[in-house]
């Protein structure tokens, strides 16, 4: 037998090479979103060797029909941190979706004002957070019904995207109205109670990506 103790977190998985690609947890064969051939293989309860207090599952993904190039591989690795009971083969798949869900982020970003609002408090960031993912599945509903507004440049053959849905809104939301009663007028407004002490804003320390260097004293 070899020489030293046994192995304390099992058989190694390293994937250029094939002989320690041995006992998957599960294993799929099919097809993907563009009905070309597909084999999900997947291995469950790994752990890396500095961090094995974390469950991980390694994804490989085989499609014989790909290109074989860097953007179109016949080969992809998939580290999956999550539910150990979810179904591996569909999160696999669904991998191809990224590039849209990125745009998503993007649009609700620059176009929705979702990183420009101004709140004190976690618990207001995430009502508006709610209310941005609100705006955004109400652009998706619209966009069969609101008439996109197009640039010159831009394509009139391809499905509307939500940024010319949000410009056509305008057309829409005249004939959609509004629940809310009109304002009414109600004077002066009497202001604070006399005596009345405001407090302070409370302060939350700033979050840095990198960690703050001291700085060096010289005697």
């Amino acid at each position: 037998g070899k020489r030293g103790a046994p192995r304390k977190r099992g058989e190694k998985l390293q994937p250029k090479d094939r002989a320690t690609h041995t006992d998957p947890g599960g294993m799929f064969e099919g097809q993907d979103h563009a009905g070309k051939p597909v084999r999900v293989t997947w291995w469950q309860e790994l752990t890396l060797k500095d961090a094995d207090w974390l469950p991980l599952t390694v994804i490989q993904v085989e499609r014989s029909q790909a290109a074989n190039t860097q953007r179109d591989p016949r080969t992809s690795w998939f580290v999956w941190v999550g539910d150990q009971q979810a179904d591996i083969a569909v999160a696999a798949l669904s991998y191809v979706h990224r590039f849209r869900q990125e745009h998503g982020y993007r649009f609700d970003k620059q176009s929705l004002l979702w990183e420009d609002v101004r709140v004190r408090t976690p618990a207001q960031f995430e009502r508006w957070s709610q209310l941005v993912a609100a705006a955004h599945n109400l652009l998706v509903l619209a966009r069969d019904l609101a008439g996109p507004t197009l640039r010159p440049w831009e394509n009139r053959h391809r499905e509307p995207t939500l940024q010319q849905v949000r410009r056509g809104m305008s057309k829409l939301l005249p004939h959609l109205g509004t629940p809310a009663r009109p304002p009414q007028p109600r004077g002066k407004s009497p202001g604070r109670a006399k005596g009345a002490r405001v407090r302070k804003a409370e302060r939350f320390s700033i979050v840095r990506k990198t960690p703050k260097v001291p700085q060096l004293v010289v005697f």
